[in-house]
């Protein structure tokens, strides 16, 4: 079994992705601001209260672990659509050295569908709804993906598409193909599920899918 970091683990794909590796028998530390917020019981659990921007708190929580997932998000807000984003770069910028340093080379990055070379194949009726929304922020993204391709690490991107509450299914489609990509609908429990999985195969290192059901 793994230990594992989870970045951005009090919500979202990353709380999804603690839950599923427990539930896998892997150690995890659990790392976000609010980590004392995370409501859940479990030995092999530790929460780890830190900044992704601060240098000191990523390295202190890369003692001793073996995988690092990277899942990081922004609220969906005014500010996304008209300020600058910066977190995914700057977070990746931080970690990235840190990995290096503590010798852990296994990453496991979520961006997006549309993030990096895959944004070609934003259709036509989404590029301006997806530029005028999530332009700011998938620039960001694009950053972060260019800067994890060339860090000499062993990543996987992984770059959902619409990320919705429900179930985790245990169904969905893993594009690794150009030609494969499209957008369409994920479940964040999916998303994790496939995160558990690939840390555990070890299928798709230096590779970037697109995640749709």
């Amino acid at each position: 079994m793994s230990h594992l970091l989870v970045i951005g683990a009090s919500s979202g794909i990353g709380l999804e992705a603690v839950k599923l590796a427990l539930a896998a028998g892997h150690q995890v530390r659990a790392f976000a601001r609010s980590a004392d917020r995370i409501h859940i019981s479990h030995e092999n659990l530790e929460r780890f209260r830190g900044d992704a921007l601060d240098p000191g708190s990523v390295r202190k929580a890369l003692a001793g672990v073996d995988v690092v997932v990277q899942a990081l998000g922004v609220p969906l807000n005014l500010r996304m659509v008209t300020g600058p984003v910066r977190l995914f770069s700057e977070a990746t910028a931080v970690l990235l050295p840190a990995m290096h340093a503590a010798g852990v080379s296994r990453l496991l990055a979520v961006t997006g569908f549309g993030a990096g070379k895959c944004r070609e194949h934003v259709s036509p009726l989404e590029r301006i709804p997806f530029e005028l929304v999530l332009g700011r922020a998938y620039r960001d993204k694009d950053l972060q993906e260019a800067m994890i391709e060339a860090s000499g690490l062993d990543w996987t991107i992984v770059r959902p598409g619409m990320l919705t509450h429900a179930s985790a299914s245990g169904r969905y489609r893993v594009l690794v193909r150009p030609e494969e990509w499209r957008n369409g609908v994920i479940a964040r429990a999916d998303v994790a599920h496939f995160l558990i999985h690939e840390i555990e195969a070890g299928e798709l290192v230096h590779q970037a899918p697109v995640l749709i059901h």
